[in-house]
């Protein structure tokens, strides 16, 4: 399984970036997906995941209200709205592909790339 993650880059606090991952997984829409981050020097932290339907979503304390996850799984790609960026959301954005279609069912061994998000404050 591949995992393509895209849209970071430097944005200034209170900025807005949209992160997009789109992966190889066949039967896209069975499966819950994620983003987690990890910024330098600390452990990799779940953000937000979204059901294979699209219609249950859960998100991280530290970024509720401001990041939005949704997909479209015509195209299997997942996104991450992020607004009112804050310098601590510095880090490299992950996504992932969850074991079943519903939030909390864990989640593969398949990670991307990621992505860097820099907020200057």
């Amino acid at each position: 399984v591949q995992l393509q993650a895209s849209g970071g880059g430097l944005v200034q606090a209170g900025g807005s970036l949209r992160l997009s991952c789109t992966t190889s997984v066949r039967a896209f829409s069975t499966f819950a997906m994620g983003w987690f981050r990890q910024a330098p020097g600390k452990e990799r932290e779940f953000v937000a995941v979204i059901s294979g339907s699209g219609t249950g979503s859960y998100y991280a304390t530290a970024v509720k209200g401001r990041f939005t996850v949704s997909r479209d799984n015509a195209k299997n790609t997942v996104y991450l709205q992020m607004n009112s960026l804050k310098p601590e959301d510095t880090a490299i954005y992950y996504c992932a592909v969850g074991k079943s279609q519903t939030i909390g069912g864990g989640w593969s061994d398949a990670w991307g790339q990621g992505t860097l998000v820099t907020v200057s404050s």
